[in-house]
Order: structure tokens, then sequence, then C-alpha cells
């Protein structure tokens, strides 16, 4: 079913401004974490920051997925778009709810701009993938199931997944040794790249994509790769400034090539 007009501009614009963003970032890296700088107005501790920030995201996702005065039958009661729902909420029940209370360093200062920018892209993103799967669950029938682009999509979404979480674990493993500080990170994927956990949620969204075989999941998986990368390649440089001995086969977020 075809979507509105302002669902269609936002949706191009979407990836317009992903553009914008994959450009400027390797200009100017977002002030947060070890990169965190005065000049972006007053913080919040990182732990709320990225509480109120990930948040948004299922919020509104299941506020534009389930919304009353929606199409008839529907979401609520379609099997295959309350799975996509389950992959979703599983990756925020993380990322919003688990991940900030077991992050090292959660009481430092996180700019409130970061904080309200980051809300806002959620909201948008909830908005347009809560409302794709609100407007197109007639088309994912019980067939859906058995589809190879949604069993590709999960094992895309599910590796990723464990993927973020285990390197994590391993960063925040890092910082118990020694009182904290920054070390190299080793194990997992970080023995090939610098970014596994952000390799992992690229891994993710891509999959979402595939398995919803949606424009707007390919918007967020576009958006995560734009955003994801460059902060990637900031990571990697900043490690062969700060250590001597880092790997020199390892590359920033692409194994083998990038």
């Amino acid at each position: 079913m075809l979507v509105n007009p302002f669902y269609t501009i936002l949706t191009v614009s979407w990836f317009v401004t992903a553009t914008v963003t994959f450009v400027s970032l390797f200009y100017v890296s977002a002030p947060y974490g070890r990169h965190s700088r005065q000049g972006w107005g007053p913080g919040i501790q990182a732990r709320f920051g990225w509480l109120i920030m990930e948040s948004a995201s299922p919020l509104f996702f299941c506020l534009f997925l389930f919304r009353s005065g929606g199409l008839p039958g529907g979401a609520a009661s379609n099997p295959v778009v309350l799975l996509f729902a389950g992959l979703w909420l599983l990756h925020y029940a993380n990322r919003a709810f688990i991940y900030p209370f077991r992050m090292k360093g959660g009481t430092r200062p996180m700019a409130l701009t970061v904080v309200l920018m980051a809300f806002s892209f959620n909201v948008v993103n909830g908005y347009l993938n809560g409302t794709w799967l609100r407007r197109h669950a007639v088309a994912y029938g019980p067939g859906w199931l058995s589809d190879p682009r949604l069993l590709a999509g999960a094992v895309l979404f599910i590796s990723g997944f464990l993927i973020n979480i285990h390197s994590d674990g391993i960063l925040r493993r890092l910082r118990n040794k020694d009182g904290g500080g920054y070390k190299i990170p080793r194990g997992g994927l970080f023995t090939l790249i610098t970014g596994a956990n952000y390799f992992g949620e690229i891994l993710e969204w891509f999959g979402w994509a595939c398995l919803t075989w949606s424009t707007a999941g390919l918007a967020f998986a576009f958006w995560a790769a734009c955003n994801l990368i460059p902060r990637a390649r900031t990571h990697h440089r900043w490690y062969i400034e700060n250590f001597p001995d880092y790997p020199k086969n390892r590359k920033a977020i692409i194994p083998f090539l990038f």
C-alpha cells in the first residue's frame, strides 16, 4: 500500500541527511565518549543520556506500529509483524535499558545537544519503520516466515546482535582492569577490526532491511553505516595515535579492507 507524500518526502530526506552526515563525520567527530569536548552546551550523565535517547526508538516504533485509527486487520494480529517487532525490541531492550546501566564511565557528562539529536533521530526512525510495518502488514503473510529474505535477514540480524553484545562485553571488561582507562581491546572481532561493536550493529540493521524488505529498513541500515563507519575510523586513528603497539594489521571496521 502506498504511503502518504509526507512519509515519502521524509524517507528521501532521510537518505540525503545520512549522506551529508557521513561526509561531515570524517571531518568532525561526534562529541561523546572518548571524543567528548567542550563547546557543545550543558551536559547530562552519559548513563541517563543513553537511556533517554535510546528509549525513544522502541517507544515511537510501537506507537506508530500499533496506533489506533490505522488500517483494519493489521499489525497487532499479524505474527510476522509481531516477530519483526520482537527483534526490534530485543535490540533496544539491551541498548536502552541494559547497556546504560552496565557501561563504565556512566557518570561522565554527555552533551545534551548530542542526546537531543539522537532522540530526534530515534523518533523519526521509529516513525518510518513502525509506520511502514503497520501500512504494509497485509503484505507479510504466513508464507513470509519461510521466505529466503526473512531467513537471511534474521541470520544477519541475530549474528550482528551477538557480535555487538560480545564486543561491548570485551570493552566493559577492559575498563574493569587496573582501575579503568582505555586499553587495546583484544578477542572476538577485535582481532580484525577496531570497531567490532559498530560492525555488529551495522550488520543487524542490514539484516533488518533484508528481513522486512522495506525502504524504511534500508534507510535505517544506511544511516547506521553512515554514522558508524566514520566513528570507527576516528576510533581507529585514536588508538594508533595513543598506543604505539596497536596491531598494524587491524582495520577500522571492515575486516581486511578498511
